[in-house]
């Protein structure tokens, strides 16, 4: 297990970074767009029901799924980032022992979450944004996305230890296997079976946990940690290490959430159809962004075996291939996507009204898609060494600092159109935010090697 440990790190800290990052960033690529899939699936698949109310149902119930998804990402980003940093210091006593912390962590805490939503079921589904006639699809739906929160949280825990400790190909094949599942199941469950709404929730939670079972059986191939529940440690030192690097992700997460929240009430006034518009562009765009953010994931690894070895000039290397690259990509992106939106759109609800509405708000998140490049490279760079405070900012800029109190002004100021761009304003502002914050960090990565 030893050997094949130490010649992980020394593949992570000689091999060229550009090469690297690249070998590591395919299977998160990967598994970044099957992600996304899991959320485009049941979108594209209800929008067959001939339903705008069932449409927006997957769209209000997306904001709790983004808050079991922050805490599985608080958990393996908390944890994986910290277990990046010990294989670089060669500490594998305690790279094993946060492991197995970071995983039962979030198994508990998707229990929980499991628990308290289906006791208030209605409340939640009401505060989640449900208008009285998406509220029956919306229960329908939600009640059976809850009993998949343990192994969803979890899932996510796996699936980034493995990534942090350069092994994101067996969470490749555990998230890929996952949503080709959903994929199938999607129309068999809704059509096939007639269980509507209710069925593509059942895919989405069967598939997750397929996902589940293979990401656990790859903890245990290739040289990476085991998870054992006799390295679980109630310490302080471990909790506040996964409270350092995961709450940035949580931070991202959660706001995301209160985010769609906000974003459909502000919508609700309109109707249906611009509910349904809005939840359509949402997972229209965050499949866009998946590959780049996929592409930052493989950074991450490498970012953390080598910061942990003080090897920071490898640290500032791959900041700047990934941003460039990942800058290009999206500028490519968010042209072809400014281009084609009416028809992106139709292929999810072929609605006129819905399309007008989607349209519209898609090309105006296009023109600044490209800005992501540097604010989720920044954040991603500034989570992995540590930086809590800065990597927080950042994460909670986007969809939570900036965009809530803009979705509320310049829907009451401007209407429909002000829900429609909203988020690219807020775009613009994280970018304004992240330039110096990420401008300082480079400048001062520099000294303790200096010295």
């Amino acid at each position: 297990m030893e050997d094949k440990q130490e010649q992980k790190f020394q593949q992570m800290t000689q091999t060229p970074v550009g090469r690297l990052i690249l070998r590591l960033a395919f299977p998160c690529i990967i598994s970044m767009l099957v992600t996304a899939f899991y959320n485009m699936a049941d979108t594209y698949f209800v929008g067959k029901l001939n339903s705008n109310s069932a449409t927006g149902a997957v769209g209000v119930v997306f904001s709790l799924m983004a808050i079991i998804q922050a805490t599985g990402f608080f958990f393996g980003h908390g944890s994986g980032n910290f277990i990046s940093r010990e294989l670089g210091s060669h500490d594998y006593e305690k790279a094993s022992n946060m492991a197995a912390t970071g995983f039962f962590s979030a198994l508990a805490a998707g229990a929980l979450i499991c628990l308290l939503g289906n006791l208030f079921l209605e409340p939640l589904a009401r505060l989640l944004g449900s208008t009285p006639t998406i509220l029956p699809y919306a229960k329908a739906y939600l009640r059976v996305i809850l009993f998949g929160a343990p192994w969803m949280t979890s899932s996510l825990v796996l699936n980034n230890q493995l990534r942090f400790q350069g092994s994101a190909a067996y969470g490749m094949v555990g998230i890929t296997s996952g949503a080709v599942l959903n994929i199938g199941l999607d129309p068999l469950l809704i059509f096939a079976f007639r269980m509507g709404v209710a069925g593509a929730a059942w895919a989405t939670i069967i598939s997750q946990f397929v996902s589940f079972c293979l990401l656990l059986v790859g903890t245990s191939k290739g040289g990476n940690l085991r998870i054992q529940l006799s390295r679980v440690q109630f310490r302080w030192e471990y909790y506040r290490a996964i409270i350092q690097g995961g709450l940035p992700s949580l931070a991202r997460q959660g706001l995301g959430s209160v985010a769609t929240i906000c974003l459909n009430r502000a919508a609700g006034p309109y109707g249906d159809a611009a509910i349904a518009a809005m939840s359509v562009v949402q997972r229209i765009m965050m499949f866009g962004a998946s590959a780049m953010i996929g592409f930052g994931q493989g950074f991450q690894p490498v970012c953390g075996f080598n910061y942990g070895a003080r090897l920071y000039h490898r640290v500032k290397e791959g900041f700047w291939f990934c941003f460039r690259t990942s800058a290009l990509f999206l500028l490519v992106i968010g042209t072809l996507g400014f281009c084609f939106a009416p028809q992106l759109i139709s292929h999810f609800r072929d609605d006129p009204e819905v399309i007008a509405i989607g349209a519209l708000a898609l090309r105006c998140q296009c023109v600044t898609l490209c800005f992501q490049s540097w604010v989720v490279m920044s954040n991603m760079m500034l989570q992995t060494m540590g930086r809590t405070m800065p990597a927080t900012f950042l994460a909670m800029a986007r969809q939570g600092i900036f965009f809530i109190p803009l979705v509320l002004l310049l829907s009451r100021t401007l209407g429909l159109l002000g829900v429609q761009i909203t988020q690219a304003v807020a775009d613009c502002f994280s970018l304004a935010c992240a330039i110096p914050l990420q401008l300082y960090a480079l400048r001062h990565l520099t000294e303790p090697e200096q010295s």
